[in-house]
């Protein structure tokens, strides 16, 4: 058996491509356009896990033009990424405007969530010293 890759529905594609892209460093791997079926499919992996993709599913608005609701996402656990630097990681995504659900307060884990509220799971390869601002930092919402 070999894993291929996880699925996920999303609204807007500029607006994760941004977020996965950008914000947690995956690239983009193949696109596939399906008008037929209205849908676009894009692959995006890690440089060091390449064949570990993740498809990002956007389903073309259907002609009245009302944007599918998935709701909170929250019936899908997680995606976990290891990273090499957990704070220069949650830094560049606060920086962009994202919300770090739970800091890095131990060095070791951190949770942010995608703008389609997909719960990620930053893991440190390692463990870092507990640093500030991230050692006092609150969790803010649902992670």
């Amino acid at each position: 058996m070999k894993y291929l890759h996880t699925m996920v529905r999303i609204r807007d594609i500029d607006a994760s491509l941004r977020f996965y892209c950008e914000g947690l460093g995956l690239k983009e791997t193949r696109r596939m356009e399906n008008p037929a079926g209205r849908f676009t499919l894009i692959f995006l992996a890690a440089d060091e896990t390449p064949n570990a993709e993740i498809e990002l599913t956007y389903n073309w608005p259907p002609e009245n033009g009302e944007i599918e609701d998935y709701g909170s996402a929250r019936n899908f656990g997680h995606l976990a990424f290891r990273v090499a630097d957990i704070y220069a990681t949650c830094a560049r995504l606060q920086a962009m405007g994202y919300t770090i659900n739970r800091p890095p307060r131990d060095g070791h884990m951190a949770f942010v969530r995608s703008p389609d509220l997909i719960s990620i799971e930053l893991l440190q390869e390692g463990h870092l010293p507990p640093q500030e601002p991230w050692a006092s930092m609150p969790n803010t919402g649902q992670w």
